[in-house]
């Protein structure tokens, strides 16, 4: 992999909004905990065609009331230009300077996209309407999207989503460091020249894992796998065979020249702040 050290590290937690009560409470007592890392920003989640929107702006508006750097998602798949406009605004009024700019998910029984189909239409939209108020984040694949029909459109989409305007991809989380490596190669012949950072799922629970990666096309290595599942309900085994495969990945990432690393939490910082620890950062 050619290096991307000619940008500045960073680090970034996301988050999602809670449901319950405890839900919240567990939330703030994570970031509260995953802040005194200093990240970048902590990323909030939309759900499927804006499912927690309210729920999302809540919890970006005390985040921003308690301090942290925030940059929350923005779907657009199922929406409008006007709803999307709406939301965009009121971040814009509240200081948000920083979105994830977003395909999404069509939520289940929702028959048609609505006004955006991909999320280079989105990035097009945003910066002919807000110019560049806010800094954008978009997605990476580099084991390609699941409904991706070849490599090549994959790869072609990602690029409409940059040379739209996007200032910088964060990646699927993944566990071959080979395939980012890869992608960011393909990124640097394309003259795609925009921090990639690769998004980093910490291991907790096997089960939990492989419906993620399904999901989203994470392919979870035959020897990870194996391990895994023979660890059977032993969670300290699971944290512990974890902690060392994702340490040494980020590891690997970060001497390559990654530039940075994107956390995906669960709204936990156990297992983040261990390998936080482990790397030294």
């Amino acid at each position: 992999m050619k290096s991307q050290k000619a940008f500045s590290p960073t680090f970034s937690f996301e988050l999602f909004p809670p449901q319950t009560p405890e839900g919240v409470e567990k939330l703030r007592a994570a970031r509260h905990q995953l802040s005194q890392f200093k990240p970048k920003f902590f990323s909030v989640t939309f759900g499927a065609g804006g499912s927690t929107r309210d729920r999302t702006f809540d919890t970006v508006s005390e985040m921003l009331a308690e301090g942290h750097p925030v940059a929350p998602h923005l779907s657009c798949i199922g929406s409008t230009r006007e709803n999307i406009y709406s939301i965009l605004r009121k971040y814009q009024e509240s200081g948000i300077r920083h979105i994830v700019a977003l395909r999404g998910d069509l939520p289940s029984g929702m028959a048609q996209p609505g006004e955006f189909r991909y999320a280079n239409e989105l990035v097009t939209f945003i910066r002919k309407e807000f110019g560049n108020t806010f800094e954008m984040d978009v997605a990476a694949y580099p084991e390609y999207h699941p409904q991706s029909r070849s490599a090549q459109e994959d790869f072609r989409n990602f690029r409409n989503k940059i040379e739209a305007g996007a200032d910088s991809a964060i990646t699927q989380f993944f566990y071959n460091a080979d395939a980012y490596f890869h992608f960011v190669d393909m990124c640097e012949t394309a003259n795609l020249n925009v921090p990639i950072v690769p998004g980093i799922m910490p291991i907790n629970k096997f089960s939990q894992l492989v419906r993620f990666a399904d999901n989203c096309g994470t392919e979870i290595p035959r020897w990870i796998r194996k391990k895994l599942e023979g660890y059977g309900d032993d969670i300290a085994s699971i944290h512990a065979f974890g902690l060392d495969v994702v340490t040494d990945l980020c590891e690997r990432l970060l001497k390559a020249g990654a530039p940075g690393l994107h956390f995906y939490t669960l709204n936990s910082a156990f297992l983040t702040t261990k390998i936080w620890q482990r790397l030294g950062l």
